[in-house]
């Protein structure tokens, strides 16, 4: 799964969640955008928060509400619970399991 932010309508940075189904891998792809944009379409959306060049901060609700109506597969469910129980054992999840935190990369050609 991937949170993109990328240049949308009206050249306004957004943020949306593609490749639903690959549960194997999550991270925040940015587009040719700046980190402040970037910043400002991942709260605008509500899906998480920037907090340097290389991390942000899913918000696992909101994630979750984002991808799983696109989902393809019947065991989508039980894979996203795996991939939340992988993310708490490598520390990736907050205390709480509100929020995940994801490695940036670019997607300058998304």
């Amino acid at each position: 799964m991937i949170v993109e932010v990328v240049t949308g309508a009206d050249e306004r940075p957004e943020a949306r969640v593609v490749d639903v189904d690959d549960l194997g891998r999550l991270h925040l792809a940015l587009g040719v955008v700046t980190d402040e944009e970037a910043a400002e379409a991942l709260e605008r959306s509500g899906l998480g928060r920037l907090q340097d060049a290389q991390t942000a901060f899913l918000d696992v609700a909101a994630l979750r509400a984002a991808a799983e109506p696109r989902a393809g597969g019947a065991g989508w469910s039980g894979q996203w619970d795996r991939m939340i129980t992988a993310a708490r054992g490598k520390g990736w999840l907050s205390e709480d399991g509100a929020s995940l935190q994801v490695h940036v990369e670019s997607a300058a050609g998304a």
